[in-house]
């Protein structure tokens, strides 16, 4: 029961903290970014919050140190807007996955190719072969 309660309230925050952030660094020059996960203690003290930036290492840690900066303010903004006992202390992470991802295509992408130069390549020598 409890962490189907915990589940609710980091659906809750993810939606709150999304609409917070934007609102709070619309005027400022970051990545695009959005938050793609929360993960709440057992006891809904502290949420972990996850963000994936668009762009290069230098991008991504610029947007997240902004963010960083605001995040008293979010916490407040939080606690505004949610009907909690406790308005949970929050720590963003950047979250990398789509890096990760893409790395990934790359490599699969790499390994069709090979492939297919290895296939033509055989078909090249049965050709002339004959």
């Amino acid at each position: 029961m409890n962490s189907i309660r915990a589940e609710r309230v980091a659906s809750l925050i993810k939606e709150e903290i999304s609409d917070i952030i934007s609102k709070i660094l619309e005027h400022e020059s970051v990545g695009f970014w959005t938050v793609t996960n929360v993960r709440m203690s057992p006891d809904l003290r502290y949420a972990k919050i996850y963000i994936s930036i668009y762009g290069d290492k230098v991008i991504q840690q610029n947007t997240i140190r902004k963010i960083e900066s605001f995040k008293k303010n979010i916490r407040q903004r939080l606690g505004s807007r949610l009907r909690l006992r406790f308005v949970p202390e929050i720590e963003f992470y950047l979250d990398d996955t789509l890096e990760h991802v893409d790395r990934i295509n790359a490599l699969l992408k790499q390994i069709e190719n090979r492939e297919k130069n290895n296939r033509s390549d055989e078909v090249g020598s049965e050709d002339k072969g004959g």
